[in-house]
C-alpha cells in the first residue's frame, strides 16, 4: 500500500533530501545511500542511509540536518536517538534519515527493507569521493 500523496513540491523535497545526504558526507559519515521509496513507502519519499563514527557525532549531523530542515522552513517532526546513541533517526515526514554505528546498521539493515527502492545519485558533480567505493 503506498503513501497518501504528500503536498509538498516533489523537486524541493528531492533536493532536500540530497542536500541531506551531502550534510552527511561532509560530516564524515560514511557509505550514505539515498533511497527513493515513493510509492513503496506509507511514511515517506525517500530514506537516507548513513553510518556515523560515535554517537557524538551522530547527534552532531542530526543537529545539522533539523537546522537544514528550520533553514528551509520543514523544522523535522522528530528526531529520536537510541539509549545507547548507536541509532539515530530525523524524521522529516517526506525523508527520513537514518544515522547507525556499523553494526547497528549491519544488524537492522534498513537498505535491504528498501532493495525495491530506487538509488538517488547525491554526490556534487566532480566530487573525488564519487569515485570511492563504500561511499
Amino acid at each position: 500500500m503506498s503513501r497518501t500523496k504528500s503536498n509538498s513540491d516533489p523537486e524541493q523535497v528531492r533536493a532536500f533530501t540530497i542536500e541531506c545526504a551531502r550534510i552527511c558526507s561532509d560530516m564524515k559519515c560514511s557509505d550514505v545511500k539515498v533511497l527513493d521509496v515513493q510509492g513503496l513507502s506509507q511514511v515517506s519519499d525517500y530514506i537516507v542511509v548513513a553510518s556515523g563514527t560515535s554517537s557524538r557525532q551522530m547527534k552532531s549531523v542530526a543537529q545539522a540536518l533539523e537546522d537544514l530542515g528550520k533553514e528551509r522552513g520543514e523544522p523535522p517532526y522528530r528526531t529520536n536517538r537510541d539509549s545507547g546513541g548507536t541509532w539515530v533517526v530525523a524524521d522529516f515526514v517526506d525523508v527520513v534519515i537514518h544515522l547507525f554505528e556499523p553494526e547497528q546498521r549491519f544488524y537492522y539493515d534498513i537498505e535491504t527493507l528498501w532493495k525495491s527502492g530506487t538509488s538517488v545519485e547525491w554526490r556534487r558533480p566532480g566530487d573525488p569521493a564519487a569515485s570511492r567505493q563504500g561511499d
